[in-house]
């Protein structure tokens, strides 16, 4: 089903869904939503199965002619959104019908938001997943960014019998000053003597951030004596903190699968959300926390995502 046709495409607007994780072992990135609750929201929304196909918007939305009647929500960072040049809230759905034009404008706080539809955005699935990695020229539209007067189509679905709101206190903000909740490893034995250095510093999320990674700039934390300030290339996770030479962090995300820089923590996955949302000038600061504690964090947070769901279900 025809969905929207591309007025605008913004600064950076992809296809995404929750990846493909099953090819990392071939080199393949995972690719996929980097706010993942905010992505999960915006489907929970409109009704959608978990793990369907959204719009990811970095910065500055597009403009969409709408082509036939559905449902739509926007989650994530604060955008301005009207349609018909009407102010409409985020986080909560609204009725589209043809001939509406939805505009996005740049994000006041955060950086990604995520426009979910009735059915999904449908275009064809490659290993597995609809996500686009645009390093690699696959997936989502063509392996690429929306562009102007392109088609996006939409997976055929039944529309909500009646709108959905997020209570107003599950919406989360974004604030300059992120701390982001990790645990050391998995080479924290070469900086015994810079862990309390990373741990206890604020860095600044320099212009060097994408979804390949964020750089960080800060108080330097070096590699011990005696060991290597590099490693054999070895399989990476998002959420992985490289150290390389000038002790300055990088954040792993999405679009990489091996290193070969020595990793001195991770951050969780439940915060990945946050360094999703980061822009260039906010300060990060890492909070360590055990394996146990992480597993508690998720658990919390899987929780509260069906928690959520149920809620939106009867609409309460």
């Amino acid at each position: 089903m025809d969905a929207f046709r591309v007025i605008s495409p913004g600064s950076f607007t992809t296809v995404q869904d929750r990846g493909r994780y099953s090819f990392i072992d071939r080199g393949v990135p995972p690719s996929g939503a980097l706010d993942l609750f905010a992505y999960d929201i915006a489907n929970l929304l409109v009704g959608n199965p978990a793990g369907s196909a959204v719009l990811e918007i970095t910065m500055m939305g597009p403009a969409l002619e709408v082509l036939g009647e559905s449902d739509m929500a926007l989650a994530g960072a604060d955008m301005a959104l009207t349609v018909n040049r009407q102010p409409v809230p985020m986080w909560q759905t609204v009725r589209l019908m043809k001939g509406d034009v939805i505009r996005i404008r740049q994000a006041k706080s955060g950086c990604r938001a995520y426009l979910a539809v009735t059915g999904g955005i449908d275009v064809p699935v490659v290993m597995g997943s609809r996500a686009t990695c645009v390093k690699a020229k696959i997936g989502g539209l063509e392996g690429r960014t929306l562009k102007k007067n392109d088609m996006l189509a939409r997976i055929p679905a039944e529309l909500l019998a009646r709108p959905r709101t997020l209570h107003a206190e599950i919406i989360p903000v974004y604030p300059p000053d992120i701390v982001l909740t990790a645990v050391a490893g998995p080479q924290e034995e070469a900086f015994r003597s810079g862990l309390e250095t990373f741990f206890g510093s604020i860095y600044e999320v320099t212009p060097e951030a994408d979804r390949m990674g964020y750089r960080l700039q800060g108080p330097p934390v070096h590699h011990d004596e005696g060991f290597p300030q590099s490693i054999i290339s070895e399989p990476t996770v998002p959420g992985n903190v490289q150290l390389p030479a000038d002790g300055q962090p990088i954040i792993l995300l999405v679009e990489q699968t091996t290193g070969g820089y020595t990793k001195i923590a991770t951050v969780i996955s439940t915060d990945l959300s946050k360094i999703a949302q980061a822009m260039p000038g906010n300060r990060v600061r890492f909070h360590p926390v055990t394996l146990a504690e992480a597993h508690r964090l998720c658990r919390e947070q899987a929780l509260l995502l069906r928690q959520i769901e149920a809620q939106l279900s009867t609409n309460l």
